[in-house]
């Protein structure tokens, strides 16, 4: 009796293991996160390139406020926008550590090298941080790009300390999801390397094709970058800090200079 619980056993962790059942998880995990931003994000592209009027006269608005007049409310609402978007950096953990491979630390998400790590970052943003506006503004320019809005909190004291929580709940979502943990499954799964960066590039760009051309453009070349910096180093630690670091000068800098200088599109 005892040998052949042994076998059930033995047999329920190698089909936990089996490409048919790591190809449904990574599908799930997608469904519930970027992969269905990404077919959300080209149905507002279809219905943006449909609409009379060029793109650049239209606008794709980020962090906009859920309850105008009411500062309360919508602190509660943000708050819980946030949370709610990391759930599927949560469920990843738990796949990993049921996997038996640690948890997010083996995707080199945890606090070994702080210091390495913010290094990378930073050197990081600021590479890509002025070559992604140069790119924005030209894209605009020629009409492959809506105008982004990357903030219209109202004037309330949480408005900054809400911008760069969701600038860093973005960076883990995207970073944790669209390079570690999908890299390692494509792996798994048996994609050469090159399928792999193409893949987790493409989907990167995908949700952000509600911006226009330039969006989805720009942030597949960045993903191309994330991931072969992943490779090299083996650590989303660094690619979290630089997506934060981008996201807030984006959203906070938005904020300080909308409508105070002329080189920055408003609407």
């Amino acid at each position: 009796m005892q040998v052949e619980a042994g076998r059930v056993a033995d047999s329920l962790s190698a089909e936990g293991g089996s490409p048919r059942i790591l190809r449904s998880e990574t599908a799930l995990v997608l469904a519930l996160s970027l992969g269905a931003s990404g077919v959300s994000a080209l149905i507002s592209f279809v219905g943006s390139v449909t609409k009379p009027g060029g793109l650049k006269d239209q606008a794709a608005k980020l962090n906009t406020s859920y309850a105008p007049g009411r500062p309360w409310l919508d602190l509660a609402w943000q708050l819980f926008g946030i949370a709610t978007a990391l759930v599927p950096v949560a469920l990843v953990a738990h796949l990993l550590l049921r996997e038996g491979a640690g948890g997010l630390r083996v995707l080199g998400f945890d606090r070994r090298r702080p210091g390495t790590d913010f290094g990378r970052g930073a050197l990081i943003a600021a590479g890509i941080g002025s070559a992604g506006l140069a790119f924005y503004l030209v894209a605009r320019a020629v009409g492959g790009n809506l105008t982004v809005v990357p903030e219209s909190l109202p004037d309330v004291w949480w408005k900054y300390p809400v911008l760069v929580l969701s600038a860093v709940q973005n960076a883990v979502l995207e970073e944790v999801i669209v390079v570690g943990y999908l890299l390692r499954r494509l792996g798994q799964l048996g994609w050469g390397p090159l399928a792999a960066l193409a893949a987790s590039s493409v989907l990167r760009g995908s949700y952000h094709l509600y911006q226009g051309i330039g969006g989805f453009l720009g942030n597949m070349v960045m993903g191309v970058v994330f991931v072969l910096l992943y490779r090299r180093w083996q650590r989303v630690g660094p690619l979290v800090v630089a997506h934060s670091l981008l996201d807030i000068g984006a959203f906070v800098g938005y904020a300080l200079l909308a409508g105070k200088v002329g080189w920055l599109p408003t609407v």
